[in-house]
């Protein structure tokens, strides 16, 4: 793994792209315009991909070589570095995860495959033979993942499971959910605590069903669903990592989650400024385009700004992995800012658009949709923000 940009003494950025990452940039730009914006407007009417369109998307991602650019190059993956999938992500950000998902970027989690689940799960995913989704969110545990309720009781050599997933995004095109279950209790200074176990589940599995998911505002086409599981026997050799270690081998994953998140909202922000910018150029009220107005113009100027400051947040996140000093504050803050800038640039792209702004035909009022939910998943912004006070708070700590 190359380092993606010159490091500086002090181990800060010097952000010059490699002709590698510049073509990536170019390569996954020109992939979005050509493959997949031009699908947005279907997909937003229809709330849903085709699947064949889902298919063709998968078929062309591969030949562009972007599909599981994530994972080992020693399966036939690309295997980039962080800070050039967060490049990467930047420019998929720039439309609807119901199309860019199909690129698929494989969970993480993966790279923990042992044995024979590397042929059975890691090799068909990478190459777009079978797809995985994660499931750890619960109707009573969101962000108290320890709170989970779903259970792996062993019998013999199996495991029974039972219980129920919900908002499990796109499981309706998967093959098989990474589960995290509850597989038994340990005593801690803060009381009992749930031990959890990465399973993989097959949906063809007796007593595992995959159910239509909530109607939400954003991402239209990007299905969730709720998964539920009535006593469903998985062997222990489906175990992902080790027995009750279903954090440890996770937390590569929720990091690398976060970071995705962050450079996806980049995108999106930077897409959303640039028809705002061509809106305030051309649209003329009083005799004048509205962009020669201070109250549009000093909007242009902060979105602008604050897009800057995510971006750079996001891409030392990334660079901070590959020099493998990444904490999870890092991510975090990433993550907090990112996802409230698109807030802000979306809202205010809606103003000055006006009514316009909020037209089903303008993609803006999509943008401003689609960028709510990105402050809840992978963790809410008030996650976020426990995340970084408490590392703050702990050199304090007696």
């Amino acid at each position: 793994m190359h380092v993606p940009c010159n490091a500086l003494h002090d181990n800060t950025m010097n952000l010059t792209f490699s002709d590698e990452q510049r073509m990536i940039i170019e390569t996954t730009r020109a992939f979005v315009e050509k493959e997949l914006i031009p699908y947005e407007d279907e997909v937003e009417r229809a709330n849903a991909v085709r699947p064949e369109l889902a298919q063709q998307i998968r078929q062309r991602a591969i030949q562009y070589g972007l599909y599981a650019a994530n994972m080992p190059a020693e399966y036939g993956a690309a295997d980039l570095d962080p800070f050039t999938l967060a490049l990467m992500e930047r420019e998929l950000g720039r439309t609807s995860y119901a199309l860019n998902h199909f690129v698929t970027r494989p969970s993480n989690i993966l790279r923990a495959c042992q044995g024979a689940q590397i042929e059975r799960y890691l090799i068909p995913t990478i190459r777009g033979q079978r797809h995985d989704c994660f499931a750890m969110t619960e109707p009573n545990a969101g962000s108290d993942v320890r709170g989970m309720e779903t259970r792996a009781i062993a019998d013999g050599s199996d495991f029974l499971i039972t219980g129920t997933k919900h908002f499990i995004s796109h499981a309706d095109s998967a093959d098989y959910a990474i589960l995290m279950a509850a597989t038994g209790e340990q005593q801690t200074p803060r009381g009992l605590r749930k031990k959890i176990t990465a399973f993989f589940v097959d949906f063809d599995t007796p007593g595992v069903t995959v159910s239509p998911g909530y109607d939400v505002v954003s991402y239209r086409g990007y299905n969730n669903c709720i998964i539920t599981f009535d006593n469903a026997r998985v062997p222990a050799g489906n175990i992902l990592g080790e027995l009750h270690q279903g954090f440890a081998v996770a937390g590569e994953w929720l990091g690398a989650t976060r970071l995705n998140v962050a450079a996806a909202c980049v995108g999106k922000a930077q897409r959303a400024l640039e028809l705002c910018q061509q809106w305030a150029a051309t649209r003329v009220q009083f005799g004048q385009p509205i962009g020669k107005n201070q109250g549009v113009s000093f909007k242009l100027a902060d979105m602008a700004t604050q897009i800057r400051a995510a971006e750079w947040l996001t891409l030392d996140a990334a660079f901070r992995t590959v020099q493998g000093t990444a904490k999870d504050e890092d991510y975090a803050m990433a993550k907090l800012y990112a996802t409230e800038m698109l807030a802000m640039v979306t809202d205010e792209a809606v103003q000055i658009f006006g009514g316009m702004g909020l037209a089903e035909e303008n993609p803006i009022v999509r943008f401003w949709r689609d960028a709510r939910v990105e402050r809840i998943w992978e963790g809410t912004s008030e996650i976020q923000r426990h995340i970084i006070s408490r590392a703050l708070l702990r050199p304090y700590e007696q």
